[in-house]
């Protein structure tokens, strides 16, 4: 059976009783870095044997662990921080193990995408990931521009010292859009800062210390009223009067009725 276990972000409190469990049960525990995966291993007094998992030895370490998984034995699964496979190694070994007929469970816990959604103050019934913005000005400036027809949230990761960079791009693209960058999730000095991307732009003039996950607020939507203004002075044409006009077009279009009177007088 593979087990993938999500990890906390940050404080190592946030771990599931469940994960802790599984760790302690399983014949090898995959890991992005040892290293970081025995502190947290150490703080809860759990003793396993560690096998390192990451994005440069993935394709070697799936084919060589596959045929241990289907003789039965049990690993779990575990990257630096949050969901393995999220924009973490993962994905490759939980594709394999499932083409093979191999168990997989996972592990729900800590994620520094809801966490900073919900923390951004932009929470809603829909939002888009976009994992690690590109590197490149030109791929960045593209997201962006897309960004602008999106107008719900979306939540993206960014290394601290591209962040800067990045903000001052949004700016150029898209100066108003309401911006959370969130840094240090869980950790003793955690912090979200909000404002207009041309705001959160100049307050991040040079790279700040720490992990980033950036949040743009849903755009505010613009509505074309010229169809039901157009609607409206039909009606009044054909002999009703302005104000029923403007009430039977607002409960077809939800303009407001306000405004579609005073447009058409």
């Amino acid at each position: 059976m593979l087990v993938v276990c999500a990890t906390p972000i940050g404080n190592l409190e946030d771990v599931t009783l469940r994960v802790l469990a599984e760790l302690r049960a399983a014949d090898l525990v995959l890991c992005e870095d040892t290293r970081h995966t025995r502190g947290l291993l150490q703080r809860h007094g759990i003793e396993a044997t560690l096998v390192s998992y990451h994005e440069h030895n993935e394709a070697a370490r799936t084919a060589e662990l596959l045929p241990r998984l289907q003789a039965g034995q049990r690993m779990a699964l575990v990257s630096d921080a949050g969901m393995p496979g999220v924009s973490d190694p993962g994905a490759r070994i939980v594709r394999a193990a499932l083409d093979a007929d191999v168990p997989v469970v996972v592990l729900p816990g800590p994620s520094a995408v809801e966490t900073a959604l919900v923390a951004s103050g932009f929470a809603g019934d829909r939002f888009q990931f976009l994992g690690f913005l590109p590197r490149g000005a030109a791929a960045l400036t593209s997201v962006w521009e897309e960004l602008r027809a999106w107008p719900f949230a979306a939540v993206a990761f960014e290394s601290p010292q591209r962040l800067p960079a990045s903000l001052r791009a949004l700016a150029d693209v898209d100066p108003d859009r309401p911006v959370a960058v969130c840094r240090e999730l869980t950790k003793k000095f955690e912090q979200v800062v909000r404002g207009t991307a041309t705001e959160v732009s100049r307050t991040f003039h040079e790279s700040p210390k720490g992990e980033i996950t950036l949040v743009l607020g849903p755009r505010e939507r613009v509505v074309d009223e010229s169809p039901a203004l157009a609607a409206v002075a039909e009606l009044v044409d054909a002999g009703i009067s302005r104000k029923r006009a403007a009430e039977i077009v607002s409960g077809l279009t939800g303009v407001a009725r306000n405004r579609l009177y005073r447009g058409t007088l």
